[in-house]
């Protein structure tokens, strides 16, 4: 199966995890398909569409793993859509309508009041020439509606299974402003015909328009794509995220330290039967998730979730995976980077951590527990030091003091690391050193950086 999927998000904003749950998701299905991935952004709204916005979308995705084979923007498409206007309304299916959106409004509102529906009653069908030349003439511009079928649209789901859109329910859509721009809905399946797109996936608030786009599909004289419409990503509360506020931008996911991948997998197996947990890559992914996964209520986001799968996702990375990230915070030596890793749960908190081996940390000894150090001291052994030192020194400590358990040990863990947790002494204690050891149970601060 040749598949071709895209994935067309409007530069008005910056991505967030909910946008970039179809992305990952459409490139999940190509990927699994051997597939072709376009990125098509859809700025033919140029009041709010943004360069600004249009290359974050490209960094964004491009941090998540994604590089779209095809790049595309519908303001450069222009003549593919006049093309397929001029056909529509040649054929009858666009016709302008001069209501302003008040006369629109007053229309719903006396619909709703003679209990019928609030949908668009055609009214323009009925302008003569002579009608329209007086509106235009009166400086009325017109927008153009799209005459639907009014028929039940039934359209099998990847997702979902067989769904239906009866479009006798709706109103005819505006597919031209009356600036004569173009609406998304236009210009979407005029795109996914010229660029042979197979499947379209998407979120579920879509459903609707895809009545509306089979139909407009057929009258293009094109046979629709396959659809799959996913399940939404809301926050903790069940609300919806949104773009255009920002929230859970990816620019702040990836300025907090999240690792990408880490994110991704939370964009794509939150609300499927997959588990939330490390994966090596996307294609991982892309092998094990099926659409039929997908469940059909909310997948609700939880930033403690994600929280727990970066730390996971740290602390099972090797060394050769973290080499080029740690060498800007001058570690070199694997066994720092086994010892420290554990304590992460981002990246950048290596930071703050390796001073446990580097220097810089400031002893921590309670006056109660002066004596006790002193000891420590007096018997601290002797290098070369292993994995075995500590046992070796805290069984001396423990039969020359009687101390045992977190008598014993904390006190060594504040003076030797200034904080009371962190990596296991045994495996830290050899790479700190006895010059250094010495230096802290002293009392001193640490002047290596």
């Amino acid at each position: 199966m040749n598949v071709v999927v895209r994935y067309a998000p409007s530069p008005t904003g910056l991505l967030h995890l909910g946008n970039a749950r179809p992305a990952v998701l459409n490139w999940l299905f190509a990927k699994s398909h051997g597939g072709k991935y376009i990125l098509r952004l859809d700025d033919t709204d140029t009041a709010r569409s943004k360069e600004e916005f249009a290359n974050a979308i490209e960094e964004d995705l491009a941090w998540l793993g994604i590089v779209p084979d095809l790049k595309v923007r519908q303001s450069d498409r222009l003549p593919l859509y006049d093309a397929a206007r001029d056909r529509l309304i040649a054929e009858g299916r666009l016709y302008p309508c001069y209501e302003t959106a008040d006369e629109l409004d007053r229309k719903r509102k006396r619909a709703r009041a003679l209990g019928r529906p609030p949908i668009y009653d055609r009214a323009a069908l009925n302008l003569t020439p002579e009608d329209r030349a007086e509106l235009e003439a009166g400086g009325r511009k017109p927008h153009w509606r799209f005459k639907l079928d009014g028929r039940a649209v039934t359209f099998p789901d990847l997702v979902r299974g067989v769904q239906t859109v009866n479009t006798a329910s709706m109103s005819d859509p505006v597919l031209i402003r009356e600036d004569g721009s173009y609406l998304y809905t236009f210009t979407s399946v005029v795109d996914d015909i010229e660029m042979d797109v197979t499947h379209i996936i998407r979120g579920e608030d879509h459903i609707s328009n895809t009545g509306v786009q089979i139909e407009l599909f057929e009258a293009l004289g094109a046979t629709a794509p396959a659809f799959g419409h996913h399940n939404l990503l809301t926050d903790a509360e069940g609300q919806g995220l949104s773009k255009r506020l920002g929230s859970l931008s990816l620019r702040d996911l990836r300025a907090e330290g999240y690792e990408p991948l880490a994110v991704a997998i939370m964009a794509s197996v939150t609300g499927t039967s997959l588990p939330v947990e490390p994966y090596p890559g996307l294609e991982a992914i892309a092998e094990k998730l099926d659409f039929a996964m997908i469940s059909h209520s909310p997948a609700r986001f939880d930033p403690a979730e994600l929280a727990t799968l970066n730390a996971r996702m740290i602390h099972a990375m090797d060394f050769e995976t973290a080499r080029t990230r740690l060498a800007d915070y001058g570690i070199t030596d694997p066994a720092v980077w086994d010892v420290l890793k554990e304590n992460l749960t981002r990246f950048d908190d290596i930071a703050e951590w390796r001073k446990l081996v580097d220097g810089g940390i400031t002893p921590v000894i309670e006056a109660d527990d002066a004596d006790f150090i002193a000891t420590a001291t007096g018997l601290l052994p002797p290098e070369p030091w292993d994995e075995t030192t500590w046992a070796a020194w805290t069984s001396a400590l423990k039969e020359k003091t009687g101390r045992k358990g977190r008598q014993l040990f904390m006190p060594l863990r504040l003076a030797l690391t200034g904080r009371p947790d962190g990596p296991e002494l045994r495996t830290l204690l050899p790479l700190v050193g006895r010059k250094a050891s010495l230096g802290r149970l002293s009392g001193r601060a640490d002047p290596r950086n």
